[in-house]
């Protein structure tokens, strides 16, 4: 994604309040906030209805699309229809008006961003590194992180292959590796650095990512060496993978006289207007 397009999709809506709420891990969209963005009228309601008649594909799916969900008014809690962010560019695209367009236009965009991915996965990493380096990240820590995506991916395949089958496999199997890591779950990391919907890794220091990555590694080798089968053995797995990774943070924090787990992250750095991501503990 460039500097264009993503200038484009945050400057869309500059003004207008638009409702949202997480529900399932997610955010969920008021769509009557959205519609009256993006119209130049006061009836959502209505304008909704007709344009469901003009689409009969929509108004077949909007059961699927859309979730009746609790959303926070000035008057309290009021029930309220919403969608996610696919729903929510599905609806814009039954949306005949100018100021559409521009969103219009930048759906296209990414789609075709994301064919050209498909037939060239290289372009992807292209572009994430792009990203990275538009939001300020050091051309060392950008190169760091793009190994980590590497190995993970490695080791989810292994994962895959070896009995991990939902997704909540592998997020007892990435916990086990952290805790073993960082003395922290994921979730309690993210919490100990005042995350929310953020990327922890993204919110890592040089170290942090070299332990992540050493403990991934060592867990995919185990995996492969041993025929690793079953959740079981995966769990055990991951968490002899995250010692080997934790005595390697233990041994360096015991020689540096510090610990190397801290509360600063990249967000914080960034709002003080500071480029380079880096943890400093205090």
């Amino acid at each position: 994604m460039n500097r264009r397009t993503t200038t484009t999709k945050i400057a869309l809506f500059k003004g207008k309040k638009i409702r949202k709420t997480i529900h399932k891990k997610e955010w969920w969209f008021v769509i009557e906030d959205i519609v009256l963005a993006l119209i130049d009228s006061t009836d959502s309601k209505q304008y909704i209805q007709r344009m469901k008649l003009r689409d009969p594909e929509l108004a077949k799916g909007w059961v699927q699309i859309v979730h009746t969900l609790n959303i926070s008014t000035t008057g309290g809690k009021q029930k309220m229809n919403c969608a996610n962010t696919e729903g929510i560019f599905r609806i814009i695209q039954s949306i005949p008006s100018p100021k559409a367009e521009p969103f219009k236009r930048w759906l296209a965009r990414v789609g075709y961003e994301r064919v050209q991915e498909i037939e060239n996965p290289e372009l992807a990493t292209k572009r994430t590194r792009m990203l990275y380096k538009f939001k300020g990240y050091s051309r060392d820590w950008i190169e760091k992180r793009m190994r980590g995506i590497t190995i993970r991916g490695e080791l989810t395949d292994e994962w895959e292959e070896r009995g991990a089958k939902i997704q909540r496999d592998y997020e007892i199997l990435t916990a086990e590796i952290s805790k073993a890591t960082f003395d922290k779950t994921p979730s309690q990391y993210k919490k100990y650095k005042n995350l929310k919907r953020e990327n922890l890794r993204d919110h890592m220091d040089d170290l942090k990512l070299i332990f992540t990555m050493l403990g991934e590694r060592a867990t995919t080798e185990i995996h492969r060496t041993e025929n690793s089968r079953g959740m079981p053995k995966l769990k055990s797995d991951s968490k002899a993978g995250g010692d080997i990774a934790g005595g390697a943070r233990k041994k360096l924090e015991k020689r540096l006289r510090r610990s190397t787990v801290s509360k600063n992250n990249y967000l914080l750095r960034r709002q003080a207007g500071l480029k380079k991501p880096q943890e400093n503990p205090k």
